[in-house]
């Protein structure tokens, strides 16, 4: 097993189409047509990551609270927070890739399925 790290999020975040690297929040961001979908938490090895919608988020955190969660912070947002350590890559490949498409415009997901 090969746990994720944060240079496994900057490989993999800007390995998707026409995405930037830039601060949010005093941490690295990841944006798409300059939409944030990921960004590094200021708690290292904590990835906060879009979702579809805030049940999506809520859901996930359910489903799988080892490796989610969600904080007040977050309440009324489409956000989960992830514990990189508790994700193998190829599963933060698949977390940022969902975030990346609720963020890219249609034209952009389209041309790159």
């Amino acid at each position: 097993m090969f746990v994720a790290d944060e240079d496994d999020v900057r490989r993999l975040a800007l390995a998707l189409p026409d995405t930037t690297e830039k601060p949010s929040w005093g941490t690295p961001g990841f944006r798409v047509h300059d939409k944030l979908f990921a960004r590094l938490h200021d708690e290292p090895g904590i990835l906060a990551l879009r979702r579809p919608s805030i049940e999506d988020a809520e859901e996930l955190a359910v489903a799988d609270p080892v490796a989610f969660f969600r904080t007040s912070h977050y309440t009324g947002y489409p956000y989960v927070l992830a514990r990189l350590a508790e994700l193998e890559v190829d599963e933060l490949a698949e977390v940022l890739r969902e975030a990346w498409e609720v963020q890219a415009p249609r034209s952009l997901r389209e041309q790159h399925r």
